[in-house]
This record gives structure tokens, C-alpha cells and sequence, in this order.
């Protein structure tokens, strides 16, 4: 049984106002993408991070990464369904059905090599997989099209989604391939599992693996990484 992660690249990033895509925007003078990739590699048991760029991405080349036999790229789609699914497919050659496949949100450079591998011991003998996920802390309320409060909802149920999210090769393939087929509107690789009848287990996360979606964030991508370094370093 084999560990292989793909790491979705071919987004335009346009809710960050900016023309460069978000994946590469400096993070404390590294591209986020950079930072993303370092806590994959970091990661022993994972055998190869397929990194799936836009077919006309000019940043990639430019960046400083050490050349790694354990890095390979492939074209992703419009849709991230689609980069996913191709990123499946370039690991065609050497993945097993019951091998497992991390997919792993770009912009994600937080998430904590200590929750991957956490996700990988939880799930390692699991028929289907999982991913990692946080308890819903605050009061969630329901709203009608003009915004009044119609319910308040027990949120004692509730996770937030998270990655990476953790896979049997053949059982995600499967999944995605029938989204593709069927067209499905997905927002993550959980929902296709799900849409085949399985049920993925959660596996609790830190609150620091945030999403860079909007400028905010990347200072508080900032600070999150500053102050764990900060912390190493009094160790």
C-alpha cells in the first residue's frame, strides 16, 4: 500500500483581486504554493505530490524549488473536479486500487504536518477514508432570501471541512469519473464519496489550516506560521 497526494494548482484566483492567481502570492517572501508543498514533503510516507497547474501557467517554472524526484505535474481543468480527476489519472501508471490519495487545497500552507500524518494513522486501515475537519464553534443561524433569522441551528452535528482529504485510489477515481459523467456540482472530494453511498470519517484538525481566499488571510497565514516557528524555536 502505497500514500501518493495531489495538490490541485489550476485556479485563476479571482476573488483576490489580483492578476497573479493566489497560489503564488508571497507568503513572507515565499509563494504560498511553495509553503504548501513544503508541509506535503515534509510528510515521509507520502510517495509523490502531483501538482496540477493551469495549461497556461507561466509561474510555476519561475519559482525556487529544489528539483525532487518526489514532485511531478500534470494539466488541470477548468473545474477542480476536473484537475483532481487528472491528477488521478497521471498516477494511473504506478497507484493501486487500495492505495490511499491526500488531495490537498493549494492554499492551504498552514495545515500542520502533525495533523497529515495524524489523518494517515486514523484512516490507514479504513475501507474508504476520510479528512480532516473542525467542530462548528459558533452560533449557526438560518436565513431567508432577505436575511431574517428563521431558525437557530444545533450545531452540535456540524463540522468544517478541511484537507487533506484522504482516499482509496480506486474508490476516488471511481467517484470523480461519475461526477464528470453525470455532472455533478461538488464542493469537495468528500461530497463525490458520498454521492456513491460511502460515508467518510472525520478526523479533528487544527483551527489554524486556513483557507487563503481573500487578502486578510494572508496575513493571518502570516501569523500563524510566525508564531509557530517562534514557538520551535523556544523548544
Amino acid at each position: 500500500m502505497t500514500i501518493w497526494a495531489i495538490l490541485p494548482a489550476a485556479g485563476i484566483g479571482r476573488r483576490m483581486g489580483s492578476n497573479t492567481p493566489k497560489q503564488y502570492l508571497p507568503l513572507d517572501g515565499i509563494p504560498v504554493i511553495a509553503r504548501t508543498l513544503q508541509r506535503l514533503l515534509a510528510v515521509a510516507a507520502i510517495e509523490r505530490t502531483v501538482v496540477v497547474l493551469h495549461p497556461q501557467d507561466s509561474h510555476w517554472k519561475t519559482l525556487d524549488i529544489p528539483a525532487d524526484e518526489r514532485i511531478a505535474c500534470t494539466e488541470g481543468g477548468e473545474a477542480r473536479y476536473q484537475s483532481v480527476l487528472n491528477g488521478l489519472r497521471a498516477l494511473g501508471d504506478a497507484a493501486l486500487d487500495a492505495d490511499w490519495v491526500l488531495v490537498h487545497d493549494v492554499v492551504r500552507p498552514c495545515v500542520p504536518v502533525a495533523d497529515i500524518e495524524k489523518l494517515i494513522a486514523t484512516l490507514q486501515s479504513h475501507d474508504v477514508g476520510g479528512l480532516l475537519a473542525t467542530p462548528v464553534d459558533n452560533t449557526l443561524k438560518q436565513a431567508d432570501q432577505d436575511l431574517a433569522v428563521t431558525a437557530t441551528v444545533d450545531r452540535s452535528h456540524y463540522w468544517n471541512a478541511l484537507t487533506p482529504q484522504m482516499f482509496r485510489y480506486g474508490l476516488l477515481l471511481a467517484a470523480m469519473q461519475r461526477v464528470e459523467q453525470d455532472e455533478l456540482a461538488i464542493t469537495d472530494e468528500a461530497e463525490a464519496m458520498e454521492s456513491m453511498g460511502h460515508r467518510p470519517l472525520l478526523v479533528q484538525g487544527s483551527k489554524t489550516n486556513i483557507k487563503i481566499t481573500h487578502d486578510a488571510d494572508l496575513a493571518l497565514a502570516a501569523a500563524i506560521l510566525s508564531q509557530r516557528a517562534s514557538s520551535l524555536e523556544g523548544k
